[in-house]
């Protein structure tokens, strides 16, 4: 009984503080330095969090009118103590300028292979193809039927903060 009642008291004092907080208004990008930064650090000392962790989140309208919205966070520890050449797949897809241009193409609406046969300097249909296998295999894009293709929802924010790493 002792427990439910500590279980319950964490409760109460954590509603009182979202309540709190929702009379704030929330802070907007460009007010503080490190708003973000901040919020991150206040949940990792909440979960214990002692060797931290990293966050990326990211609302997104892309030129057809889709809108995105994603947040992803992981603790370090994970982080550190995973195998990174199970990632060397999804990374060396996006290792080449067509295959960039490719999802560029496809996020801006293009779809098909044959609207991105179309484009200048995207080489043949089968070389084509051959990309548009890679970024498939590496999760990048997924076939929706009838030969389209798009980036799957919870891809576009990470594949916009993979470019926004690499631009510095």
């Amino acid at each position: 009984m002792e427990q439910l009642e500590q279980r319950v008291a964490d409760l109460e004092r954590r509603l009182a503080a979202l309540e709190e907080a929702g009379d704030r208004p929330a802070p907007r990008p460009g007010e503080g330095d490190f708003w973000a930064l901040e919020g991150l650090k206040e949940q990792l000392a909440e979960l214990g969090a002692a060797d931290g962790g990293v966050l990326f989140t990211g609302s997104v309208r892309l030129p057809t009118g889709e809108r995105y919205g994603w947040q992803h966070g992981a603790l370090t520890e994970g982080l550190m103590d995973a195998d990174w050449a199970e990632s060397a797949e999804v990374f060396a897809a996006l290792g080449h300028p067509v295959r960039l241009r490719l999802l560029r193409e496809v996020l801006g609406g293009r779809r098909t292979a044959a609207e991105l046969a179309e484009l200048d300097g995207m080489g043949t249909t089968g070389q084509i193809y051959h990309h548009l296998r890679q970024l498939t295999g590496a999760g990048w894009l997924h076939t929706t039927g009838r030969g389209r293709h798009e980036v799957p929802p919870g891809r576009v924010v990470p594949l916009l903060v993979a470019l926004s790493t690499a631009r510095n």
